[in-house]
């Protein structure tokens, strides 16, 4: 038997027709909320007479052993039998409030507003306001100071009529003037007596106008004769001309003041919330469109408040409508709130829902603001492992980069900024002295020289075969230190390589040889596409680039061509951190941001050719951001790399370059490594081992291939299209083995590949090094 409960419309239910059930049979039946929908039921005693709806609320269910019985509202229908006349069950399935968590105050995650002001917590904010301030009172100080022959050529002018004025008031005062006005009144309408009553008045207030001004006029008299024939020259010329201001501040008019104005405030236009609104609903959008109509859709979760030099508003979007919505028609926006392009800048907010804009309005153009110092452009130094500043955004706040663990691209047009961005990544890399930095500028103009005192491997020149070849042995060292720091690394203690990259504890300690590598190369799209190069460069990069950051090495990549053949895609993929400043296109676009970025809203084409300096962060934080790189000339660089070096010296850390080594890159024989393997194979010889060619190597030229081993030999290869593969060949003891080695026939591919690819240069093929 089960229990089926209905609750009936009848009024006169007195709850008294319920069967007595054994407690064994009975079981619980609960009631759900009443606010369903009610249900239609037939009686079924009058066939096709309907006795009105019934309110099916509750739920059947079995009544295990020892539960009470059921209330006294409801019906026991007998088994299975009329199962199938049960109407069905509509239950409540909105959770009740409070009845889940996220309900409850201390749940939600509300967002606390500081209680002190940011200008007031905030060390760079706070030095940012005493600046302005005395800035402020300087610029006033010169600007009245050049004026003051004119403000007393002024004075001396209005002396007189202020003199008269003083005179005019002084008699007015004496003879009770204010009072005129009364008594002809009183003449006017022959009221004799009030007449006599105001006479009698004036007459008093004469008399004792008249003692007071002769009572005054024996210390006035006196104190003047003090000044003229007894006070010291200095005073009685100050007092003079304090009197002679005086009378002439007197003598002055609304129209011309005396002194003019130093600062005009440009007033600012305050966002309000109908303006909001009402630009929105400007934007062609649909659903933004019949959210304005009724009045209902965009709210406001948080007053519009002043954020630095502009006014911020936090806005939920109507349902289906996301930030990046509104972020596509930036321009429309700007156009609808009458603001400068420069000055209005939405935004999604990374810890809330996709319809949560942030809207913020400035009062100036990003553009036309003053630029801001560089925090470390006087002192500091820096760890990159730790982020240091990079740029400043809309709001002028400080924007952060952690560079460490991460590679960089860089992308512009020329003359937008792109080298002077990369300057500020290398000047925060000098000021860590811990890092052997690999700097190489292919512009040829010099913009990075002042580098050349702090770096491991330098080489500034336009992209030919000295500026190239640099490069190139540089990107080959570095790449070859990827097996050797990866060794190194699994060597460690297992207390020291908990996470299996360089930490800053390994890194600190020297004699490890792990720590940070830099490698920047300006203008890389010279290197890319080079026709002799290229192919190597890139599969260099791609290693560094993929292997490197967890290694400590991070590689930086700065170009003014950002399309598939300058910047390969592989290589751009793998760059975490990412900067746009104006390009041209959609492609440039995509290709320096990341695919669909510019379908996203994220769109470096707006720029415009006052916007440089200005480009679009991503890949640094959470949301992508518009930034304004630190502007830091020539002059500038050359002071902080000084300290840089000083730094340096101090860690006992200029190597390379920086410490007057030759790069080998310009001096010595060059040779084709290629050919020096095929000179050490004997006739006949198909297979040999690794091992096997670095001995004959070394007897064929110690002075370079010293030291070589199989891992050295494999890193050398790989550039060269060239793998080493285990092969059985009889090793240097005599016996045969499977070892890591080559084959005749790959060893001929790869000398017909690269002669194919490569110019001779010096009487040498692809795949040339230098002694």
């Amino acid at each position: 038997m089960r229990f089926i409960g209905r609750k009936t419309n009848d009024e006169n239910d007195d709850r008294d027709d319920v069967q007595d059930v054994p407690g064994e049979q009975m079981g619980e039946v609960v009631p759900l909320h009443r606010d369903t929908a009610p249900i239609q039921d037939t009686n079924d005693d009058e066939a096709g007479e309907q006795t009105g709806p019934r309110v099916q609320d509750v739920i059947a269910r079995e009544i295990p052993a020892g539960e009470s019985a059921p209330p006294a509202d409801f019906e026991v229908v007998d088994g299975d039998e009329d199962a199938d006349e049960v109407a069905p069950v509509v239950m409540r399935v909105d959770p009740l409030p409070g009845s889940v968590p996220g309900l409850f105050p201390w749940d939600r995650t509300d967002e606390r507003r500081a209680p002190i002001p940011l200008w007031v917590s905030d060390a760079a904010t706070r030095r940012a306001a005493i600046t302005w301030a005395g800035e402020m009172a300087k610029h006033k100080a010169k600007f009245h100071a050049v004026r003051t022959p004119l403000y007393a050529a002024r004075v001396a002018v209005r002396v007189p009529r202020g003199g008269v004025r003083v005179l005019r008031d002084y008699t007015r005062w004496v003879s009770d003037a204010e009072t005129r006005p009364l008594r002809n009144e009183a003449v006017r309408k022959a009221d004799a007596v009030e007449h006599m009553k105001l006479a009698q008045k004036t007459a008093e207030r004469q008399k004792a106008r008249l003692a007071i001004s002769g009572a005054l006029s024996v210390p006035v008299l006196a104190g003047l004769a003090v000044v003229v024939f007894a006070a010291p020259v200095p005073v009685a010329v100050l007092l003079a001309i304090g009197a002679v201001s005086w009378l002439g501040v007197r003598g002055g008019t609304e129209d011309k003041p005396l002194i003019g104005r130093a600062v005009v405030t440009g007033k600012v236009p305050e966002l309000t919330s109908d303006m909001i609104i009402r630009a929105l609903g400007s934007l062609n959008n649909s659903l933004l469109n019949a959210a304005v109509k009724s009045g209902r859709g965009v709210t406001f979760p948080n007053p519009i408040h002043r954020d630095g030099p502009g006014w911020r508003a936090d806005i939920d979007l109507p349902y289906g409508v996301t930030a990046n919505d509104i972020m596509d028609k930036r321009k429309a926006l700007a156009s609808a709130l009458r603001r400068p392009l420069g000055c209005v800048w939405p935004e999604p907010d990374a810890d809330q829902h996709e319809g949560r804009l942030i809207l913020w309005v400035g009062d100036k153009d990003m553009a036309k603001s003053p630029a801001t110092p560089w925090p470390l452009a006087k002192a500091g130094k820096v760890s990159l492992f730790e982020r240091f500043a990079f740029a400043t955004d809309q709001r002028g706040r400080m924007v952060t980069l952690l560079l460490m663990f991460e590679n960089m691209l860089i992308g512009a047009m020329p003359r937008f900024g792109k080298t002077f961005a990369l300057r500020v990544v290398l000047l925060a890399a000098a000021l860590d002295p811990t890092v052997e930095m690999y700097v190489y500028e292919l512009k040829g103009t010099g913009d990075l020289d002042s580098l050349e005192q702090v770096a491991h491997r330098f080489h500034s020149g336009p992209g030919d075969d000295p500026a190239l070849n640099a490069t190139m042995a540089g990107l080959r060292e570095v790449y070859a230190e990827l097996e050797t720091r990866a060794h190194a690394i699994k060597r460690l203690p297992v207390d020291l390589r908990k996470e299996n990259k360089v930490t800053p504890e390994i890194a600190a300690k020297r004699s490890l040889g792990l720590y940070p590598v830099l490698v920047a190369i300006d203008e890389c799209q010279e290197l890319f596409s080079d026709k002799t190069h290229g192919a190597e460069a890139e599969d260099l990069c791609l290693g560094i680039i993929k292997r490197g950051p967890a290694l400590g090495i991070m590689l930086v990549l700065a170009t003014q061509r950002p399309d598939s053949d300058s910047l390969p895609t592989g290589v751009s993929a793998n760059a975490g951190i990412r900067l746009c400043l104006k390009v041209m296109g959609q492609t440039e676009n995509d290709m320096v941001l990341g695919t669909s970025s510019y379908k996203n809203g994220l769109r470096a084409t707006e720029f415009t050719i006052k916007d440089k300096g200005i480009g679009i962060l991503k890949g640094h934080a959470d949301a992508h951001q518009t930034v304004r790189s630190y502007y830091i000339d020539g002059p500038a660089a050359e002071q902080i790399v000084k300290r840089a070096r000083a730094l340096r010296e101090t860690a006992g850390t200029i190597t390379g370059h920086a410490a007057g080594e030759a790069t080998a890159v310009n001096t010595g024989p060059r040779f084709s490594l290629l050919d020096d393997i095929t000179a050490v194979m004997a006739p006949g010889e198909d297979k040999v081992h690794s091992e096997t060619i670095c001995d004959r190597l070394e007897d064929l030229r110690p002075d370079f291939y010293k030291g070589w081993d199989a891992t050295g030999l494999a890193n050398a290869l790989k550039p060269l299209g060239l793998k080493t593969d285990q092969v059985w060949a009889t090793g240097t003891n005599g016996k045969p083995a499977n070892r890591r080695g080559i084959t005749r026939t790959d060893l001929d591919k790869a000398r017909a590949a690269n002669t194919k690819t490569n110019t001779k240069r010096d009487g040498g093929e692809g795949g040339e090094v230098t002694a």
